[in-house]
């Protein structure tokens, strides 16, 4: 597969085939994301990959959390705190696409939440990753986490497989390093579901679009 196929391939799954990935696939993924760059070769990545029952009581809890009214923090600030201009209507076209594929009304309210509370289970996924940072580390590293789970979704289309990076699987740091051990030395950045995508499923029928390269790119000589 080249490179491009598996960029234009790749897209955001929210829905999976209740099938369980073979672990050899994920040593695979994980072994050619490794050789991701860092500044100065720094390699800040620190990776919980979570399966079988811990996967459903992390996902348990965390959905519990949300239906609780508990307000997700995540341990750094990943989205503005004013939605401006271009970034605001982006978002909103996202979030509109996916509730009318879905024929979600912006009445359905009950509806709404029920298919975000899926974030917080990583959408039934049959793995979810959680991706640790040390908090001495600043932002540059949090460029080179960018680069590292790049390069983990896209050896995951060369596997087969489908993914959905999530900011919600962060927004609940204290429960998932309970869960799983980590101290408090460590950030969550944001989790990952990775499985065999549900072609069927209609939330995974639709594609979110890009600008062109001219909207983006200005060229000096």
């Amino acid at each position: 597969m080249k490179v491009k196929e598996a960029l234009q391939q790749r897209k955001a799954t929210r829905a999976f085939l209740p099938r369980e990935v073979e672990k050899e696939k994920i040593i695979r993924i994980l072994d050619a994301a490794r050789h991701a760059p860092s500044g100065t070769n720094t390699q800040p990545w620190q990776v919980a990959v979570v399966t079988g029952e811990k996967r459903r009581r992390l996902g348990d809890l965390m959905e519990t959390a949300f239906r609780s009214g508990q307000a997700g923090a995540m341990e750094f600030q990943y989205y503005p705190e004013v939605w401006e201009g271009i970034y605001k209507a982006r978002r909103r076209a996202c979030g509109l696409q996916m509730y009318s594929t879905l024929n979600i009304s912006r009445e359905e309210t009950q509806r709404q939440q029920e298919q975000w509370a899926a974030n917080y289970r990583g959408f039934d996924a049959p793995v979810m990753m959680f991706f640790f940072i040390d908090r001495i580390l600043e932002t540059g590293s949090y460029l080179d986490y960018g680069l590292f789970i790049q390069s983990i979704m896209l050896m995951a289309v060369e596997e087969g497989l489908a993914t959905c990076p999530q900011a919600a699987l962060g927004e609940y740091p204290q429960i998932v390093k309970r869960e799983l051990g980590y101290p408090d030395d460590k950030k969550l950045v944001v989790g990952l579901a990775l499985g065999y995508e549900d072609e069927r499923a209609l939330v995974n029928s639709y594609r979110t679009p890009r600008d062109e390269v001219e909207q983006f790119s200005r060229f000096f000589e």
